[in-house]
């Protein structure tokens, strides 16, 4: 999705000084793999803060890719704490056009802001739908 707004991406991020691996241990158990990761700081007045009802987040972290340059007209959503850019989304979108790099579809079942993120898309795809959107 970056890329398509002209953005540029790191595409082997572990490899770049200053930033974490966010890849997961392909030797271990899938629970550990796609397990809680590290935190992401959410941006203030941002989609996902309003849906999270909070700042920060928990997330998984399967990625060797991240965004190098944001593209034009995003803005950015989440941040993990090495400064890397984790969810982003279409400035000026009127629906929903939310970019992430976690999973929150893995067991969503036990995690409350994977169940309202879906919740939300879910509500914004009626709207859309019913055209009120």
């Amino acid at each position: 999705m970056n890329v398509a707004y002209g953005g540029t991406l790191h595409q082997r991020l572990h490899e770049v000084s200053g930033y974490a691996d966010h890849r997961e241990d392909e030797s271990m158990p899938l629970d550990v793999q796609y397990g809680p990761a590290h935190e992401v700081l959410l941006e203030p007045g941002g989609t996902l803060r309003k849906i999270a009802g909070r700042d920060r987040l928990q997330v998984n972290s399967l990625h060797w890719q991240g965004v190098d340059t944001l593209g034009d007209d995003l803005l950015v959503e989440a941040r993990a704490p090495d400064g890397v850019i984790e969810a982003f989304r279409v400035a000026d979108s009127p629906g929903f056009a939310l970019g992430l790099q976690w999973h929150p579809e893995w067991q969503f079942e036990d995690n409350a802001f994977s169940r309202a993120l879906f919740a939300a898309f879910g509500e914004a795809s009626r709207q859309r739908a019913a055209g009120t959107r």
